[in-house]
């Protein structure tokens, strides 16, 4: 069934054959817009495009890309908060304490806040500088414009503890004593 007039030109024809064949290409919107299941980098950097992500970069591990997009609305709906500070140092992969002036013990000056954070890189190794000057921008991005913060890097460690054994051989030999014989 065509939807062209009886005098439609033989092009016109040809284009409306086209739509046709690529209607019966199945496209999978519910994949497509999820980004635990979004596939490869083209398709997270046109849902990240689609939810208006301020700053994208495809160097970023996959993680912290499907992270961003996650979180994405709930950093736009929060943007100029603390909350949303937060939220774009998580979507990171880091951990943040933030203390506002009004928190300090005395007060600091108005419309500052303290940021300590710790991140990592991808595969839990140390985070690149180019990769925490990324987060410092987002985060100037993200934060009350008015606002102006100290940034201190942390550092996170794990270790274990863990038994050692040391076994030190020892050869124990009975010597008899007897006194010297008096000359």
């Amino acid at each position: 069934m065509t939807l062209l007039p009886p005098n439609a030109t033989e092009l016109e024809r040809a284009i409306e054959g086209a739509i046709e064949r690529l209607s019966d290409v199945p496209v999978p919107i519910r994949r497509l817009w999820n980004p635990a299941t979004a596939e490869g980098t083209i398709e997270l950097a046109y849902l990240a495009w689609a939810l208006s992500i301020d700053s994208w970069s495809s160097g970023w591990p996959l993680m912290v890309r499907r992270e961003r997009v996650r979180q994405a609305i709930d950093i736009q709906r929060h943007k100029g908060t603390s909350t949303s500070v937060r939220d774009v140092v998580e979507s990171f992969g880091g951990g943040v304490a933030l203390r506002e002036w009004w928190q300090l013990d005395p007060p600091g000056e108005p419309h500052t806040f303290e940021l300590t954070m710790t991140l990592t890189g991808g595969d839990g190794e140390f985070a690149s500088a180019a990769f925490v000057d990324t987060v410092i921008a987002e985060v100037a991005r993200t934060k009350p414009v008015r606002s102006h913060f100290t940034f201190t890097q942390g550092l996170t460690a794990k270790a274990a503890i863990g038994l050692v054994v040391v076994a030190r051989p020892t050869i124990y030999a009975r010597l008899p004593l007897t006194a010297p014989a008096a000359a």
